[in-house]
């Protein structure tokens, strides 16, 4: 396995989504028109009119796909200007071609506002071949299209009309229409005799045409029309040097994140850690390479979520590790070997549940939401199940070689299992009671809870663009720009109200409601005035009914994440654990995010699949500590339950500690080098991280041992009802 990952690594290149190399993703929704419906069978047609149009373009590596029903994604790398790209591609081109009568049809203008009466369509675009631009040399037409047809006799029959019109009179042109409007009226030539009309089935229009012009008509035409009628829901424009900024600063992160994990790994536990590090080392390159055979596209949150995967992958080695320890503290005359053995054995269902608790999650982002944070769902799902492969498999056939050698086996400390390790030593010298306390750790919670709520009603919520509609665009300038001058250039253009912030030394976003072009060249010009050159580095722009669409999405993602959650843990514990789970994934996500009101950050699609991680982190935590209590009251059904599951808490204590450093030194190097783009996700997790470790302890279990005492005291009565009848 670990030979064929490095064999894809080497020979297959990562496919980058167009905010880690640049370019423009726009999302076009069809609709009804008086002539077709939009379903789906309209929307692929509409999909092939628009590849052809995009290919004339010569606009190379597109990607053209249908979403749903009535949804259109397309993807133009290295566009930046997806102004002309949008003329070319949100145009219905109803292209005819109609002879011109001296009295009577349609009075309209020519190209050159000359009147014109125009008669019936005699040909449509589905009557053309061909289209190509051309330009020439002798500079006596500049630039112009041909048209070819499929059939040259429809052709000559309209032109054999036009031919019998004295040369120079205006009877004897042919009005191309393009969209109801004449782009074109060239003169049938005087060679052609009346009657005979021009063979061959082909002609030029010609204009006062740029080279620009030429071929985006030629596009038009030669893609023909569009079988509905399309509107842009969605634009995302991202700058090359943004996308190359935010690799390279992930790519430090990951670096500095994942090895100092393994030297935490390895301090913590010797020879094992070492092949720990083995097996994290595997894991990266067997989940990378799973993304490049599968053409998985790598966005920026996708990218940030094969990071953070890393951190969490060393979770299934702290379980097996820490449980090999207290099986060696039990049995010491038995070897490291056999209590690595039991380990893998014991650990087994805890770390399959938390992972299918995180794989959940990861579903819920990939089928309930779209564009990077499906990405991102991917690559958290293909982490989760590498991680599962290196530990039970990479990890496990070399530690348990390792153990098993002479040398290793003559002097155990080496290994690091056969110690109780420092934070497990301490616990056992205090033995805290602190299921005792369990109200006031819930009241605790609750406080916090409260606080968070507060935030989010008194400040309310900066839902970014992709929730709300409307436009944000990022600036680059030259000179620094505090957000003041800048806010005050952008109300002097006009945009009193829009959202202006200033983040770095030398970044500019305005964000604001509908914004035209020329309005987005209105406001360049103005920071301009202050910030010497300014380059447009980011350009969002989301439709107000998808900002709806969005909304409800996310709200049906976590809603749909607590009810599954919730299901699988009544199912695989009991309904009382499932519900303090659920409990504590709620009051993690509420607290995360009363955080981001007080703090102002905005939560936006990003933000919401950390939130989505979070509770998979978050149950994942519970998940350990409930099946520890689990095996603690199978292995004693007398001891309170209280008991069980404060002995429970103590002993998961050092596999939470080290999970949780692992993914802290991911997180912190994602928000201090991982630059602008994925602080605030770093920063989320961070949150989220802290709050989950808390809450699996302090919230979930005391609000089981709660759930648990009323439903038994609930079962008591009523038996005692039962026998008094």
């Amino acid at each position: 396995m670990i030979a064929a990952s490095l064999f894809i690594t080497l020979t297959t290149s990562p496919r980058l989504g167009l905010d880690l190399r640049g370019g423009t993703q726009i999302v076009l929704q069809t609709h009804d028109s008086p002539y077709a419906k939009a379903d789906r069978g309209a929307t692929d047609r509409t999909v092939e009119v628009l590849r052809k149009r995009i290919d004339a373009l010569g606009v190379s590596e597109t990607g053209l796909t249908r979403s749903g029903d009535n949804r259109v994604i397309v993807e133009l790398p290295g566009v930046q200007d997806s102004g002309e790209a949008l003329g070319v591609i949100r145009r219905t081109a109803q292209l005819s071609f109609h002879s011109v009568a001296d009295t009577g049809g349609r009075a309209m203008l020519d190209e050159k506002g000359r009147p014109l009466n125009v008669g019936p369509a005699a040909l449509s675009g589905k009557d053309v071949g061909k289209a190509q631009a051309g330009f020439d040399p002798q500079n006596l037409r500049g630039w112009f299209v041909t048209v070819g047809f499929r059939h040259d006799a429809a052709w000559q029959r309209l032109t054999a009309k036009a031919a019998c019109a004295a040369p120079g009179d205006p009877v004897r042109r042919i009005a191309i229409l393009l969209d109801d409007k004449v782009i074109s009226s060239p003169q049938v030539d005087p060679s052609v005799q009346c009657g005979t009309g021009i063979p061959g089935g082909s002609t030029q229009i010609t204009g006062e045409f740029g080279e620009k012009e030429a071929k985006n008509l030629a596009a038009l035409v030669q893609g023909g029309a569009l079988p509905v009628p399309v509107d842009v829901v969605e634009q995302r424009t991202v700058g090359p040097t943004l996308g190359a900024e935010a690799i390279d600063a992930s790519a430090r992160a990951a670096v500095i994140g994942v090895v100092l994990t393994a030297l935490f790994v390895i301090w913590v536990y010797r020879l094992v850690g070492v092949i720990a590090a083995v097996g994290l080392a595997a894991y990266a390159l067997i989940s990378y390479a799973a993304l490049a055979a599968m053409g998985a596209t790598l966005t920026l949150p996708g990218l940030a979520g094969f990071v953070l995967a890393i951190g969490m992958a060393v979770d299934a080695n702290v379980l097996v590790f820490e449980r090999a320890r207290e099986e060696q503290a039990a049995m010491p005359r038995r070897g490291v070997r056999v209590a690595l053995v039991r380990g893998f054995h014991n650990a087994w269902s805890a770390i399959a549940d938390s992972n299918m608790t995180t794989l959940l999650a990861a579903g819920l982002l990939f089928f309930l939401s779209s564009g990077p944070v499906r990405g991102f769902g991917i690559t958290l799902s293909i982490g989760v199940l590498a991680s599962f492969v290196s530990a039970l498999l990479v990890t496990r056939v070399l530690a348990e070689w390792a153990t098993g050698r002479r040398a290793v086996m003559a002097r155990p400390s080496l290994t690091g299992l056969a110690g109780a390790g420092r934070v497990r030593r301490w616990i056992e010298r205090r033995d805290p009671d602190l299921m005792r306390r369990r109200r006031l750790w819930l009241s605790v919670s609750g406080v916090a809870v409260a606080l968070a709520v507060t935030g989010i009603v008194v400040r309310g919520l900066n839902l970014g663009v992709e929730f709300t509609g409307g436009r944000l665009v990022e600036y680059s300038t030259s000179r620094s720009v505090d957000a003041d001058t800048a806010r005050r250039a952008v109300s002097g253009a006009g945009f009193p109200h829009a959202v202006v912030q200033a983040s770095g030394r030398d970044d500019v976003s305005v964000r604001t409601g509908n914004l035209t072009d020329d309005q987005e060249h209105r406001i360049r010009e103005a920071l301009q005035r202050h910030g010497g050159v300014v380059t447009k580095q980011r350009d969002e722009r989301v439709g107000p009914s998808l900002g709806n669409e969005l909304r409800e999405k996310a709200v049906i993602a976590l809603g749909a994440a607590l009810g599954g959650q919730l299901v699988y843990l009544a199912v695989r514990f009991r309904w009382t654990f499932g519900a303090g789970a659920v409990l504590a994934m709620l009051h993690d996500v509420v607290i995360v995010t009363g955080l981001f009101a007080w703090s102002g950050r905005p939560v936006d699609g990003v933000f919401l699949a950390a939130l989505l991680t979070i509770i998979g982190y978050s149950v994942n935590d519970s998940v350990v500590v409930f099946d520890r209590i689990r095996e603690l009251w199978r292995a004693d059904p007398k001891e309170p339950l209280a008991r069980s599951a404060n002995r429970a808490a103590l002993q998961t204590v050092p596999r939470t500690v080290n999970t949780g450093m692992g993914a802290l030194f991911i997180l912190a190097a994602l928000a201090l080098l991982g630059g602008d783009s994925l602080t605030d996700f770093a920063v989320a997790l961070l949150a989220g991280i802290l709050v989950g470790t808390w809450s699996s302890v302090f919230t979930a279990t005391p609000t089981a041992l709660v759930l648990e005492g009323r439903t038994s005291a609930i079962a008591a009565r009523r038996q005692a009802h039962a026998v008094r009848r």
